[in-house]
């Protein structure tokens, strides 16, 4: 019996639907891997073979397009015309190439395909491209040849994440600037990554690096799957920016989009060689009709080979230290989650789910790990579908972490229904340690989503208008106070309780005060809202600086106690009419009184005899709070003889309203 199931007797009424899906990766694997004559590294080596490649001799091209009768390279070193000394040879597979002499093209000339098949014909950006440029004056996107002579080294090649506890800061590279204007991998290594390691995380996950035709997609409508973004500069930046963050301890994982693609056909797949099914699902499985987008067909080895490939090109090209793989429970149902509500074990295995998409994963991850033991996989997925975070040989999908979905849910929906007076402890602590124990997950109160027109950012949500006329440190009005006080310490219990991983989306830890708007037609294709605001956390005029500094003392205790996810939380103490909880995790020990109105005096907590001192305290002053407890007092714990032979003791403590304390038991002398 499979690991999975062991661990899960629950599981055991699906130990059929489990076990097939186990022996149908086994047998891809095999199938893939000629029954273990090359690895899987080997067979996902097309970025080798396919695309524009330099020779000894001149230049290789090569283009699977199975569909094509004809293919033209063209150019502006063809005039863009149709030349004979440029048209590609059919080999065989379905595959087209052409040989071409050093002087028919060189470095920085842009090209496309042009491709005809029967009944049809049309200009085509290159599927296996790695430079995509957009023109300014006509906005029409070209591949561009790519051959620098200094090409970047690393200097870093052998980096190894150390990320224990892993603590993600989630980025975007065009809006990391504070300007109104897209900005740069440059500016962003110079800029932003002294910041993030300054604050105390130890990893950056990057969203949009796959080319994708429309800025304001957030880069999740991705076009040339092999392409870094040029509207963010060239691939030696991204690069360089990536070995600067190793330099720094940070590991790197991008925000890899597998799930779908645009329809885009000149620019992207859709009809790359006249074949609306080349890469994608035929029928009604071809369009994501809520996301406006193509659904790729896993059943094929062809389409494996390229996603695959994918991977372990921004692992070996870039140095990517993994990925978070975006939009996992479309992928791996039919109905791509919508109007699901996956009550019970069985909505898991009730044969609405894609066998050939979950055996992809699996051995995306498997692939992954291949290629660097190291790397950092993470699922986005909502379902909560058993075994994505376990190991492939315990009939897992392989995948390091899931994101913590619910918890966010959790937040917004607690601040928009209920009254401060009726939140509870025990629904709160439940809620952020509600998961599978046997899989590691990625706890965030917000991300990138809650950030977005149309939604509301946990600050936004507490303070509202109050955020642009009394955020001046001694003008605050009472819903201010509310909000920075609340602020600090769900941030506190999200990230205090994790099993894995926390995560927080740049700009958030210290409220930022806008929304996320990209450049559309709709606002005059401003950047107003597409850019991050520095300023407004360095200037210690403003209560930014205080939610900043809390955030960055938070993660140096995190992130700064070893191993710090592994340590049991373990409850001490809740209290729903006082609004009172803590736990403990082995030395360190999390008050909370999230109580709107009623300080506490000498609240006892029964802990590890002892003396305790505070590391942080939400309602120190330079967090924006009132200082009503003295940090200095070491706590000692009194003794009482019902408790002796566990060698247990009170802790007796100020809690003010809303107020989260941190103490660490101090080490005997």
């Amino acid at each position: 019996m499979l690991k999975l199931i062991e661990r899960d007797g629950y599981l055991s009424p699906y130990t059929m639907e489990i076990d097939g899906r186990y022996r149908y990766f086994l047998q891809k694997e095999r199938e893939l891997t000629k029954d273990g004559k090359q690895t899987l590294s080997d067979f996902a080596s097309g970025y080798l073979y396919f695309g524009l490649h330099a020779t000894k001799d001149g230049w290789c091209f090569r283009e699977w397009a199975p569909n094509a009768t004809k293919i033209f390279l063209i150019g502006d070193f063809t005039d863009w015309k149709e030349l004979p000394e440029y048209e590609l040879k059919r080999i065989q597979g379905g595959c087209w190439e052409i040989e071409l002499p050093k002087k028919a093209i060189s470095h920085g000339q842009f090209y496309k395909l042009k491709v005809y098949w029967e009944g049809g014909q049309g200009e085509r950006i290159p599927a296996w491209v790695r430079r995509v440029v957009q023109d300014d004056a006509t906005q029409i996107f070209s591949a561009q040849v790519w051959n620098p002579k200094k090409q970047y080294k690393f200097k870093h090649k052998k980096f190894k994440p150390k990320c224990s506890p892993l603590l993600i800061y989630e980025c975007h590279i065009g809006m990391a600037q504070e300007e109104e204007r897209v900005g740069t991998y440059r500016e962003f290594r110079e800029k932003v990554l002294p910041r993030i390691a300054a604050d105390g995380y130890n990893c950056i996950q990057i969203m949009a690096i796959q080319e994708h035709p429309y800025y304001g997609s957030f880069g999740y409508h991705v076009s040339s799957f092999f392409a870094a973004s040029s509207r963010f500069g060239t691939p030696e930046d991204l690069k360089e920016l990536i070995d600067a963050a190793h330099g720094m301890g940070l590991a790197v994982i991008m925000d890899l989009v597998h799930s779908h693609a645009v329809k885009n056909e000149i620019e992207g797949l859709g009809l790359l060689d006249g074949d609306p099914c080349q890469y994608f699902n035929g029928g009604d499985r071809r369009v994501h009709n809520a996301w406006d987008s193509l659904c790729f067909d896993y059943g094929k080895n062809e389409v494996l080979h390229f996603l695959l490939s994918n991977c372990k090109y921004w692992l070996e090209e870039f140095k990517f230290d993994g990925f978070r793989f975006d939009g996992v429970t479309s992928m791996i149902y039919y109905s791509h989650g919508l109007g699901e509500s996956f009550c019970d074990y069985s909505d898991y295995f009730n044969g609405h789910q894609d066998g050939d998409a979950i055996c992809y994963l699996t051995l995306a991850n498997r692939l992954i790990h291949e290629v660097n033991p190291a790397a950092i996989t993470i699922a986005e997925e909502v379902s909560g579908m058993p075994g994505l975070a376990a190991p492939v040989e315990d009939g897992g999908y392989g995948f390091d972490y899931r994101m913590a979905m619910n918890i966010p849910d959790y937040w917004i929906k607690l601040i928009k229904e209920q009254k401060d007076e009726d939140w509870k402890p025990s629904s709160i602590l439940w809620e952020v340690t509600n998961r599978r124990q046997d899989e590691k997950t990625i706890s965030y109160a917000e991300s990138h989503d809650q950030a977005l027109v149309g939604d509301k950012t946990i600050i936004f949500r507490l303070i509202d208008a109050d955020m642009y006329w009394h955020f001046a440190k001694g003008h605050e009005t009472g819903m201010v106070h509310r909000g920075i006080a609340l602020h600090k310490m769900i941030r506190l219990v999200t990230a205090s309780t994790i099993n894995g991983g926390y995560l927080n989306f740049m700009g958030n830890e210290f409220g930022h005060p806008e929304w996320i708007d990209f450049p559309r037609y709709g606002n005059g294709w401003s950047h107003k809202y597409a850019r991050r605001q520095w300023s407004l956390v360095d200037n210690p005029d403003y209560c930014y600086a205080s939610l900043g500094a809390f955030d960055k003392e938070m993660m140096e205790i995190i992130g700064g106690t070893k191993n710090f996810q592994n340590r049991p939380v373990q409850e001490i103490w809740h209290n729903d009419g006082d609004q009172v909880f803590a736990y403990s995790r082995r030395d360190l020990i999390f008050v909370y009184n999230f109580n709107p109105t009623r300080s506490f005096t000498d609240y006892g907590l029964l802990v590890p005899e002892g003396d305790y001192s505070i590391i942080l305290d939400s309602d120190a002053v330079r967090f924006g709070g009132n200082g009503l407890v003295d940090d200095t007092q070491v706590h000692f714990t009194n003794s009482d003889p019902l408790y002796a032979k566990k060698r247990k003791g009170w802790l007796k403590l100020y809690l003010p309203a809303r107020t989260a304390l941190v103490l660490k038991k101090n080490k005997k002398a």
